[in-house]
């Protein structure tokens, strides 16, 4: 296959692959925990002893894959390293190309529930053609095997895919660490970008007094927010960003840690109404993206973008202002603060919701189905 070259692709985990999983998850040795302590310490052993004791005994990959399968998906190669991608065509001769961009600790199965909505013709937007990348060095993309994977590397992987496919104009959508990525693709091809959209996006003060004495009573609560945050459930992002390597010994043998690590952002990030992850989000859409992680050993790939993230020192300077219109939607916990982001992004639309949470496409599917034919429907296309 040639650098460009675009062929078929088909999850097919080898059995001897479930066996191992299965194998390794009995034989787990669990962790005792204090008495009378619960989450705001960890995932409980508890907890997490019943739901591995699901996930090798109860859990059905092969439907999942199957799941996956059902859709065309396909793999190339960019810049030295693998995309998978599932590439979705709608049937209204008019779609628009939309960019679906998931997160960290997501991948394409955060999807799954908004495909068939988005890509059916609607009279209240436009139907959409999608095209749904693990990002690099994420799930079926498989590891990275260099350093450098920066942000705004991948965003140039990413313009570059959709020019593969053949697409001039197109839209992208993305969370938590995409909610970066989609931005820069707009940065990277103002030209082609329609309109970017995000959620869970982070907005960080620049100092400026003007700016900072505007701010409502709400907004400064989320600033009061991020700095809490940060104090109490930062502890995996500054893992993650300084030690990658360590933290991929543990999770690339054990898949009861991988189960830990990747649930208890579930827990902590999801609708607050939500007493546990799977109150929130089914519990064999969660094991499916733990799954991917696990089959695919990327977790610590994964971690290694955020070490380049924390130490890509162009990210973090003064940047001009986006000219891409840039939608922002808000969900329960996110942190994401109007005046801020407009010094950043050219924000054309900004909506804020009372229930779902941080996984959107997961928690609230049809939100974001209505809020991106919306945004998209105001937008020259």
């Amino acid at each position: 296959m040639t650098n460009t070259d675009i062929r078929p692709y088909r999850i097919e985990i080898p059995q001897a692959r479930l066996d191992d999983l299965r194998d390794r998850l009995r034989r787990t040795r669990w962790a005792p925990e204090l008495p009378g302590t619960g989450w705001e310490r960890g995932v409980p052993t508890g907890y997490l002893r019943d739901l591995a004791g699901y996930w090798a005994d109860g859990f059905d990959w092969r439907a999942q894959e199957a799941a996956l399968n059902a859709y065309p998906q396909f793999f190339t190669t960019i810049d030295g390293t693998g995309v998978h991608f599932l590439h979705v065509r709608s049937a209204a001769a008019d779609a628009t190309p939309l960019l679906l961009l998931h997160g960290w600790p997501g991948g394409v199965v955060e999807f799954l529930d908004v495909i068939g909505p988005l890509t059916a013709p609607g009279d209240d937007g436009p139907a959409f053609h999608l095209v749904i990348p693990s990002l690099p060095g994420y799930g079926f993309s498989g590891p990275l095997t260099e350093a450098g994977w920066t942000d705004g590397r991948t965003a140039a992987a990413l313009v570059e895919l959709m020019a593969r496919l053949g697409y001039d104009r197109y839209g992208v959508q993305g969370g938590d660490v995409s909610a970066f990525i989609a931005p820069l693709i707009g940065r990277a091809a103002p030209e082609r970008v329609i309109g970017v959209h995000v959620n869970a996006l982070l907005t960080f003060p620049t100092g400026d007094p003007e700016v900072m004495g505007s701010l409502s009573e709400t907004e400064r609560g989320r600033l009061a927010g991020m700095e809490e945050w940060q104090e109490r459930l930062g502890a995996y992002m500054r893992l993650q960003g300084t030690r990658p390597q360590t933290l991929a010994a543990a999770l690339h043998d054990s898949p009861a840690g991988q189960l830990a690590w990747i649930v208890e952002k579930f827990q902590d990030w999801t609708d607050p109404a939500a007493k546990l992850p799977e109150d929130a989000v089914d519990r064999d859409r969660i094991l499916t993206d733990v799954s991917v992680y696990w089959f695919t050993e990327t977790a610590g790939s994964s971690a290694h973008t955020y070490y380049e993230r924390f130490n890509d020192v162009g990210a973090w300077g003064p940047v001009e202002r986006g000219t891409v219109p840039t939608a922002v939607a808000v969900f329960p916990r996110d942190l994401s603060i109007r005046p801020l982001a407009e010094q950043v992004h050219n924000v054309a639309r900004w909506s804020e919701f009372g229930h779902g949470g941080h996984f959107a496409a997961l928690e609230t599917p049809d939100v974001l189905v209505t809020e991106l034919r919306a945004f998209f429907a105001e937008l020259d296309r």
